[in-house]
């Protein structure tokens, strides 16, 4: 079987797969799998580390005999049909050379150049010689040609000097693989809605106006402030942080009019996380209604107001400006029929959940059909959940829609 998607979805299903006796090849876009959930610092509602629940299950996928990994790859075109599907991987050029990597680390340290950061949601730089976090797998850079002086202007080579097994090459080209499977798993996750496509509330523009998922890097031991809860315009540890939910979800004027789903409880963990990390500070909720279904969800909203002390409150923001270093929030509470203004250190945003980028090209290649938002369609919501119209495709996570990690694995 192929597994397109190296999140938390692939992962799970290749691992399922070869445990079923089955060979599997996992291809995934980055130079690492994990995708979004290794992003995050803790999971709701049981509060565990991301890492500690992901981790184990990237190195079994490493491990697993039956599963061949193909990082830093994309699907090229898939010919054929139910169990005779015949595929063509594109390994892109990490200008490093996989079978003498030893993964030591010591051209990422001698690397004189940087680049912003795709994981670090543009919160910090990394080098252009780079993994994306400590605990990738596989464990070997990748050079980020855009960026890299010695392959655009052909000056510098340091990492090259310094390499041991001599594993890097400059000279690489993408290379076409062929392979043939029986049944096809498409796992590719989700995005965050861009900038550009909501600049409301001051978003892309304020530098303290951040995303849930910015905001779980501050929040991260292993992120760029390592763990300290630090604004990004000047570093200061914030007082009083609003949370505004929604961000995009369900407005259909400015961005998507379904619900992303896991907004209300990420929020909720973000409160707690706040005050754990800053103990005298005051957290806000803004939002229209809270939708807390699954196990013990409800329970742990209401930890987040009784116990860590957020304050909820029911209405719409209208206005987020800048004035005196503070980002002034101006919003309505809908329950005691009053206007608002906060004056607060940083504002998160829960940004809507979208479709990957290339998601309706990747749909053509496969032949399977999508929604107006690029959401893969599954036969039939309640019969068929997991399959395709296209005999052996199958959908695995949140390129179906919103969804939470548990209801994903």
């Amino acid at each position: 079987a192929l597994v397109i998607g190296g999140g938390i979805a692939g992962i799970q299903a290749a691992l399922d797969i070869a445990d079923g006796g089955r060979e599997v090849i996992l291809v995934e876009r980055e130079p690492s799998i994990g995708g979004n959930m290794a992003k995050l610092s803790e999971t709701f509602p049981t509060m565990d580390c991301s890492q500690c629940i992901l981790t184990p299950k990237m190195v079994e996928v490493e491990l697993n005999e039956n599963i061949t990994l193909h990082t830093y790859s994309e699907v090229e075109k898939v010919d054929g049909y139910i169990g005779n599907f015949t595929v063509t991987i594109r390994k892109k050029a990490r200008y490093v050379n996989e079978d003498t990597c030893t993964g030591c680390g010591e051209c990422i340290e001698k690397c004189p150049f940087k680049a912003e950061s795709a994981f670090e949601m543009g919160l910090a730089k990394r080098k252009v010689i780079y993994t994306p976090f400590p605990q990738s797998v596989p464990n070997i850079p990748v050079i980020d040609a855009p960026n890299c002086p010695k392959i655009q202007k052909d000056k510098c080579g340091a990492c090259a000097v310094v390499c041991g097994p001599k594993a890097i090459d400059f000279t690489q080209q993408d290379k076409l693989v062929t392979v043939e499977v029986g049944a096809i798993v498409v796992a590719t996750g989700y995005s965050l809605m861009p900038n550009e496509r909501f600049g409301e509330y001051g978003y892309g523009k304020i530098k303290d106006v951040i995303s849930g998922l910015q905001f779980e890097r501050l929040a991260s031991s292993s992120g760029p402030t390592s763990g300290e809860i630090r604004r990004p315009s000047d570093g200061k540890v914030p007082k009083s942080v609003v949370f505004i939910q929604c961000a995009g979800s369900r407005d259909e004027k400015k961005g998507v009019s379904y619900c992303s789903k896991v907004c209300c409880m990420y929020t909720a963990k973000h409160t707690m996380l706040f005050r754990h990390k800053v103990h005298d500070g005051q957290s806000y909720v803004f939002y229209m209604d809270i939708r807390s279904g699954g196990k013990r969800y409800e329970e742990f909203v209401r930890r987040a107001i009784e116990h860590d002390g957020a304050m909820y409150l029911r209405g719409r923001v209208s206005r987020v400006y800048e004035r005196d270093g503070k980002v002034v929030v101006q919003g309505a509470d809908t329950l005691s029929g009053s206007q608002v203004e906060i004056e607060a250190d940083m504002v998160v945003l829960a940004t809507a959940i979208v479709s990957r980028d290339g998601a309706d090209t990747l749909a053509r290649k496969l032949g399977i059909g999508y929604d107006k938002y690029k959401f893969y369609n599954e036969y039939h919501p309640k019969l068929r959940p997991v399959e395709t119209v296209t005999a052996g495709i199958y959908l695995a996570g949140t390129c179906m829609g919103p969804m939470d990690i548990p209801q994903t694995v």
